[in-house]
């Protein structure tokens, strides 16, 4: 297929790295428990569509800037790890009272969309991996190396996507199970704000591109 290496191998390899529990995991099944499924699935296309940026970038080289500018890479992880501890603190604050805990429940589908799309973009360790794995299933000497590439990273984004929106699915039934408890609506702000808070100091402290 477009003349690349084992695909199928490649098909099953990227089954189990986006089944294995990891941030994007986390978040998007974060965001359905505490906003619900639809909440969720859109998460998941924000952070797909960050997955065909940083795919798109490693087709034409760009991401190579972070693999051999340290400058680069700290500049984005940097702006990457203190907009998600921005996240979370912004959304910790507005949860006094009613009106924070419904602001958070009817956040609108694009707003969270969007958010989704940057937390995968100002993750450089994303694109590392994107410009380290794919390359691996394609012929560097042939000229449709940037077509395999697209090819590859659109079939990694396409199950990485089935993956969250399933989880978003299921984490969506407690959403439906739990919302009419008044228990439950007080404490999501704090669930989600501390998501994106661990994410994002879990960015910050991770340091170098290793």
């Amino acid at each position: 297929m477009f003349g690349i290496e084992n695909y199928l191998l490649f098909l099953v390899a990227g089954v189990l790295l986006n089944i294995t529990p990891g941030p994007d995991i986390l978040y998007v099944a974060t965001r359905s428990t505490c906003q619900g499924r639809g909440a969720g699935v859109v998460s998941a296309l924000g952070i797909t569509t960050g997955g065909l940026v940083h795919t798109l970038a490693a087709a034409l080289g760009l991401s190579a800037v972070l693999m051999y500018s340290a400058t680069a890479y700290e500049v984005v992880r940097w702006a990457g790890a203190a907009y998600l501890v921005y996240m979370g603190l912004k959304i910790i604050l507005t949860r006094n009272g009613d009106d924070g805990v419904g602001r958070l429940s009817c956040e609108s589908l694009t707003k969270v969309y969007r958010q989704g799309v940057l937390v995968s973009i100002l993750n450089p360790k994303v694109a590392l991996f994107f410009l380290s794995f794919l390359p691996q299933f394609a012929h560097a000497s042939s000229e449709q190396f940037t077509l395999q590439i697209l090819v590859l990273g659109l079939t990694f984004c396409c199950t990485g996507c089935i993956v969250m929106t399933t989880v978003a699915l299921c984490f969506g039934r407690i959403n439906a199970w739990a919302s009419s408890r008044p228990g439950f609506r007080r404490t999501q702000s704090w669930v989600t704000g501390g998501v994106f808070l661990t994410m994002g100091l879990g960015l910050g402290i991770a340091g170098g591109r290793d």
